[in-house]
């Protein structure tokens, strides 16, 4: 499950993002310039980490925000949008004044962000739960001092979470769950790659059997996690491996991405042939954060 934290770094893929603070009643507020090409604006997203900050620390930020005056402090960090995501070209230049140009591929024309307008939008994610009535009177707030605020808490975060199908499913022994399978179940979900992992998947009072069938029948992918526990183990991984070649074999996908902890060649082939047919990433010769990248580009591949 996101943390309302990972939804502000990683919304707005499509939008180039300059880091800032800002100065307000002394304090500087984390937050980006979200520039948007493709419509030709630019807006304001901030994050407050506080979970104790109340109505008013609000409502002084929103007041100190002068569009076309503010002094924004830049934080010398830009975020440009993967290619995938923008269809031409970027460039940064910090010459006299700092812009960013893009260029849309066949146009021979670079846009700047120095001729954007200011939408008047405004994102804040912040930490602490204002009651649903004080999120009201801000956002009227808002409009009256010439923004409009969108407000991201963690009821926005819980409700956000419910609709978010877990892509993967993670089989694993239970023997290996701090050194790697959580470890990747953690690093999926700060890429925004939700996962169907037991110990954030399965609430009290669930039937287990129901919410593991479940998890393998609508998840993409499968990661299995293959260690020598993994391959002794002759209970639950053993039904979770069973079921999901079945169903690979049913709908003729490709649903496994095996990930290798501790194993050999040979162990693998002991324990399923077909499995060496599969190309896996190996835990020890690559490390968790190059596993996680091979594994998160498999699952968004599709």
């Amino acid at each position: 499950m996101a943390t309302l934290r990972e939804y502000y770094e990683k919304d707005f893929r499509y939008n180039t993002k300059v880091h800032i603070k800002v100065p307000s009643n002394g304090e500087l507020i984390e937050g980006v310039i979200l520039y948007d090409f493709a419509g030709y604006f630019a807006f304001l997203a901030l994050y407050i980490p506080q979970a104790d900050k109340e109505l008013s620390f609000f409502t002084d930020l929103m007041s100190n925000l002068q569009y076309g005056t503010d002094k924004f402090i830049f934080d010398y960090k830009v975020t440009l949008p993967s290619a995938k995501e923008f269809s031409g070209r970027l460039k940064i230049e910090n010459k006299e004044d700092f812009e960013v140009l893009a260029q849309y591929f066949g146009d021979t024309e670079w846009i700047s962000t120095k001729g954007m307008q200011a939408s008047r939008r405004l994102f804040i994610y912040s930490e602490a739960n204002l009651t649903a009535n004080e999120i009201s009177l801000l956002k009227a707030k808002a409009r009256k001092i010439g923004h409009e605020l969108q407000f991201h808490s963690e009821v926005f975060r819980q409700e956000r979470s419910k609709n978010e199908k877990p892509l993967a499913f993670i089989s694993h022994d239970s023997r290996d769950k701090e050194i790697v399978a959580k470890n990747i179940a953690i690093n999926l979900q700060r890429r925004l790659c939700p996962v169907w992992y037991d110990e954030f998947s399965i609430n009290i009072g669930e039937n287990i059997r129901d919410s593991i069938e479940k998890g393998l029948k609508e998840c993409k992918k499968c990661i299995l996690v293959l260690s020598p526990n993994f391959i002794s183990n002759k209970g639950w991984t053993k039904i979770e491996f069973d079921s999901i070649f079945t169903r690979q074999i049913l709908e003729e996908q490709k649903l496994v991405l095996p990930v290798w902890y501790k194993v050999t060649k040979d162990d693998v082939y002991n324990y399923s042939p077909s499995l060496l047919n599969i190309k896996g990433a190996v835990w020890e010769t690559l490390g968790e954060e190059k596993v996680c990248i091979q594994l998160y580009k498999a699952i968004m591949s599709d």
